[in-house]
Formats: C-alpha cells, sequence, structure tokens
C-alpha cells in the first residue's frame, strides 16, 4: 500500500493539476462513466465537529474510494486547520487497499478547481472584474484559480467581518491585482464573475444586486441549511452543477427547489458543458450560476493525481498491508 503524507503533498499536485483532474472527472459523471456514492455526514457529539464520508467510482480512470473527515472547530487553538480529511485509494480490479493520502491541501485544491471549471465553460469571455464575497481559509485558494482563466483586471471583496479582507488584499497584490473592498451593492454591480466561499445560513448577496451576465460560483453550500445567495437569485439563473442530487438537497439550489422556485430538472451538470452536449451560457446576458457541492470523485481524483505524481517523484511510502 502507498502512503503520501500531507507534508508531500504541496510539492506534488498545482493548481493545473487539480484543474485538470476535477475537469476530466465532471465529464465522466456527466457521461455516466463515474458516480457518487450517498454521502454520511453526522455530528459526532465530541468537540463540536462534523464528521463524515464521500465515496464514489470512475471506470473511466478506474478510481474507485473514499474521503474520510471533517470539520473540528477547535482545532485552530491547536496550531491546525479545522478542515481535515483524509483520502482512501482501493484497486477497482480487487478490492484490496491501494492507497492513503493526505487530504487537507487536496480538498482546498480540488474546490477552488471546481470553480475555476466553471468559469472556464460558463463566464463571459471578456470578464474583466473579479467579486470575492468570503476570506476565509479557502478564499486565497479560489481567487488563484480564477484569475487563470479570464483576464482579469481587478479584484473586489466583501467579507462580514472586514478585518478579514487583507488575506484577498494580500492575495490579489501577490497576483499583480488591484483590490477594493466594497459593499454588496457594487460587488453585485461591477463583478462580472463573483465567487462565494462561505459558511452561511442566511442569503448574502440579493438578486437585484446582480446584473445581467454575471457568472456566479456558488462554493460555500454543502450542507442542508446553508445558504449563499437569495433564492429569487437563483431563480433568475441558468443553473449548472457538480451533481444534482445534491445540489437540490445540500447545496446552493436547496431552498429554491424546495419553494418550488426552480425544478430540479432545471440543474444541468457542469459536465454536459464540457462534453459539449449542454450548451452552457447561451449569450452575453445570461446570468449563470454554479453550485459547487462538492462531491468524493473530485477527491479521488486529485488524490489519484498525487499518487502517481508522489511514485513519479519518488516521495511515495511504500508498506506491506
Amino acid at each position: 500500500m502507498i502512503i503520501v503524507p500531507e507534508k508531500e503533498i504541496a510539492g506534488l499536485i498545482g493548481r493545473q493539476d487539480a484543474f485538470d483532474a476535477v475537469e476530466s472527472v465532471f465529464a465522466a459523471m456527466a457521461s455516466g462513466a463515474a458516480y457518487n456514492f450517498p454521502v454520511i455526514r453526522e455530528a459526532i457529539g465530541h468537540a463540536d465537529a462534523l464528521y463524515g464520508f464521500k465515496s464514489g467510482f470512475d471506470r473511466s480512470s478506474l478510481a474507485l474510494g473514499l474521503k474520510s473527515g471533517g470539520y473540528w472547530p477547535g482545532n485552530m487553538a491547536k496550531g491546525l486547520t479545522n478542515h481535515q480529511s483524509t483520502v482512501f485509494l482501493f484497486d477497482a480490479d480487487t478490492g484490496q487497499a491501494k492507497a492513503v493520502v493526505g487530504g487537507n491541501l487536496l480538498t482546498a485544491l480540488r474546490t477552488a478547481a471546481a470553480s475555476a471549471v466553471s468559469i472556464k465553460h460558463l463566464a463571459r469571455q471578456d470578464a474583466r472584474v473579479l467579486g470575492m464575497i468570503g476570506a476565509g481559509h479557502q478564499s486565497a485558494f479560489q481567487m488563484r484559480a480564477a484569475v487563470e482563466q479570464r483576464n482579469f483586471e481587478k479584484v473586489i471583496g466583501w467579507n462580514l467581518h472586514p478585518e478579514m479582507l487583507v488575506r484577498l488584499e494580500d492575495t490579489a497584490g501577490d497576483l499583480g491585482l488591484p483590490f477594493e473592498a466594497v459593499d454588496l451593492d457594487r460587488l453585485g454591480a461591477e463583478a462580472d464573475v463573483i465567487i462565494s466561499i462561505t459558511s452561511s445560513f442566511e442569503p448574502i448577496l440579493k438578486a437585484a444586486q446582480v446584473g445581467p451576465g454575471t457568472h456566479l460560483a456558488c462554493m460555500g453550500t454543502d450542507t442542508k441549511g446553508k445558504q449563499e445567495v437569495e433564492t429569487e437569485l437563483v431563480g433568475k439563473a441558468r443553473l449548472f452543477t457538480d451533481e444534482v442530487a445534491q445540489s437540490a438537497t445540500i447545496g446552493e439550489c436547496q431552498h429554491a427547489v424546495a419553494a418550488g422556485i426552480v425544478p430540479e430538472d432545471n440543474i444541468i451538470e457542469i459536465g454536459a458543458v464540457i462534453n459539449a452536449t449542454h450548451p452552457g451560457r447561451t449569450s452575453d446576458e445570461d446570468i449563470t450560476l454554479f453550485d459547487g457541492t462538492g462531491v468524493g470523485l473530485q477527491d479521488l481524483a486529485v488524490a489519484s493525481a498525487a499518487v502517481e505524481l508522489a511514485l513519479r517523484k519518488g516521495v511515495a511510502i511504500n508498506v506491506d498491508f
């Protein structure tokens, strides 16, 4: 069995590797070659932690396995990241354990890659202003991945706690882009692409604040009850997602579906756009929304890429099992 420790991941897999892996697995999902198994996510009654499993199988790449982990809100005080995860891969031909891969950085990379894939396939080609809602740990990964997809000239941002916006300002500076903190009215009016990456349970962005032609990547809603944008905004948009079942039940579209504003059939897998079986954006006036719920197949795809790179670079640990 192969072990790829968390400490090795940063030196193995970069944004392009993650992007390629996620784009490919979205395409495989839409073609029916890959599918996710039901998600398990539970409050364990200890340390205020949420713990669960995401798993699946990709017949095209033979990636089989699961990601195990969750959220421990007290970890920052212990010098650890609050999100903790590990990916387990199995041999699809025998069922034997194949690899154990540190999943913390991989989760950040694959989440950012998903929104970047949506920008590539759905945002207007002339998009120049990137809007960021949320300034937590994941926001820097999101921004770095997004700017590789369009010729952005400026980043604008909003966060519930304005003092945290320094993270966005510093990241934009590293990328050579000017940054401005704005209110939500300006953000919705000026941004061509908006990424929301929060843990909100109340809508932040309103339908009246977003103009025609905007692309939104809603990346924070992955649990029942969470919500980042108003249901009326979801109802105005052309809707795309990683997996329709999750979008309608735990993703950003859950509230609009429950309210009868959006039929579940109106939500399209982003893989259909990648595979050119759906047109995606049909005009520069469309508001497009990608509901990034996060699926196990994303984790298996990037973990499989990390294993291949670790073997190639000689940093994989082989153990008898």
